[in-house]
């Protein structure tokens, strides 16, 4: 079984479009669609067994019982190429009335800023949306006239959330007789002690996303929620030498060459990292909450989750979006789904099943582990704690960060030159996105 990196590659694998003038149409969602509409047409791509496709299936039988009359169609499709053909298929009349999509400026941004996706604003706010989904979490639902996220109008509402964390296995700590770790400061102790001892502490893979997601962590653990505006909303011009940049950069670096991070990481893939976790073969890993279900499932010793010490901002964002196509048939009836994905007996399922909530309760969970994640993502979206991904600001940046991060495992570039690299791709793709 192999973990999808949809929650940060997508934007490298996408091309962004020249942005078109959003169509002319008002942000109150329901215009333009048949009000008298028998039917709606639901398109997502979760599996049965999964958190989100067992709420989603909760929100369907109470849309139909609120709904007697209407025919409701669910049509499972495959994520790939939803990605590859979405702005084909929404031209034509033959759209669905509400489907899930991916968020971000290359995916959701690219299609808002081509009027293919209704804006939702005034529903937002009627139906309280916004208050339910606000500060760093909202950031993926709106976007602005060049598809940009962040501001502008609400073409999509996410209901479920993801983040990066530290997975910890606790048996290796206590046989190794190593303090599990509660501030930045003692995590280093712990990579120290383990090492120490033999064991190489952490368990990443340089050839995706993994490496690029423990340097952002450090990014984050330097910088502050300014500096994420400035690097992932284009607020301001960012000093990639400056001091944040620069100490996470020289962190990894110094973790390297400390031998906390296994020299052939470089061309390890995210199986790889996972497989070796569960096999127990490391005591720590930093990675996302999407691997939690499976590690559940197969891990055979005493494990936890925790957030990265220290951190007040860490990599996340808001799930997948529910958007409406502009040429949708049936808007009202796609606005009432979406309002009832976001109800507490919705929200709840995907709570018990460890699928981060972004209206739920932590404590309506039954299970300590699904418990205490579900608790770690409330608690970084109550202090407005999301900060995207790394690769998220411009298109081809995942590719970029992969190279230079693994010449930085490989110690065939400096830190200066791996930020100077990372520099250039940066700010050759924003001058494009933005017509400069």
């Amino acid at each position: 079984m192999s973990i999808s990196t949809r929650r940060w590659a997508t934007a490298a694998t996408v091309a962004l479009l020249a942005p078109l003038a959003l169509a002319a149409c008002s942000s109150s969602g329901g215009g333009g669609g048949d009000e008298d509409s028998k039917s709606l047409t639901i398109w997502h791509y979760e599996g049965d067994d999964s958190a989100m496709g067992q709420a989603w299936a909760k929100a369907v039988d109470i849309f139909k019982s609120e709904h007697p009359d209407v025919t409701v169609k669910v049509e499972k499709q495959v994520f790939e190429q939803i990605q590859k053909n979405a702005k084909i298929v929404l031209t034509g009349d033959d759209v669905p009335d509400v489907m899930e999509y991916n968020k971000g400026n290359a995916t959701a941004g690219q299609l808002a800023s081509q009027g293919l996706l209704t804006p939702l604003t005034d529903v937002a706010k009627e139906k309280g949306w916004d208050k339910k989904v606000s500060g760093s979490l909202a950031t993926t639902a709106q976007y602005d006239e060049n598809g940009l996220m962040g501001s502008g109008d609400w073409f999509g509402v996410p209901n479920y959330g993801e983040f990066v964390g530290v997975y910890l296995n606790n048996d290796l700590f206590k046989e190794n007789g190593v303090a599990v770790p509660t501030t930045f400061d003692d995590f280093e102790k712990a990579l120290a002690a383990f090492k120490a001892k033999g064991v190489t502490p952490l368990a990443t893979a340089g050839a995706e996303y993994p490496l690029g997601q423990l340097w952002y962590e450090l990014v984050l653990h330097y910088g502050d929620r300014a500096l994420v505006d400035d690097y992932q909303l284009f607020k301001n011009d960012v000093d990639w030498h400056g001091d944040a940049m620069t100490q996470a950069t020289n962190k990894l670096d110094e973790w390297v060459k400390k031998g906390y991070i296994a020299s052939d990481s470089a061309g390890l893939t995210a199986e790889d990292m996972g497989v070796s976790f569960i096999a127990g073969k490391a005591p720590i890993m930093v990675s996302g909450s999407w691997w939690f279900g499976r590690l559940a499932s197969e891990i055979k010793f005493d494990w936890s989750q925790t957030l990265f010490p220290d951190n007040k901002l860490h990599p996340g964002s808001s799930g997948n979006l529910w958007v409406v196509p502009t040429n949708a048939k049936s808007k009202t009836l796609a606005e009432d789904f979406i309002d009832i994905t976001l109800r507490p007996e919705v929200q709840n399922i995907l709570g018990e099943k460890g699928g981060l909530p972004v209206a739920g309760d932590p404590a309506s969970i039954t299970d300590p582990k699904t418990k205490e994640l579900t608790q770690n993502f409330a608690d970084i979206v109550s202090s407005d704690g999301l900060a995207f991904y790394p690769d998220w600001p411009v298109a081809g940046f995942y590719d970029v960060l992969v190279s230079q991060l693994q010449s930085l495992v490989n110690q065939s570039k400096t830190p200066d030159q791996v930020l100077d690299g990372l520099k250039d791709a940066y700010e050759s793709g924003k001058s494009d996105l933005l017509g400069q």
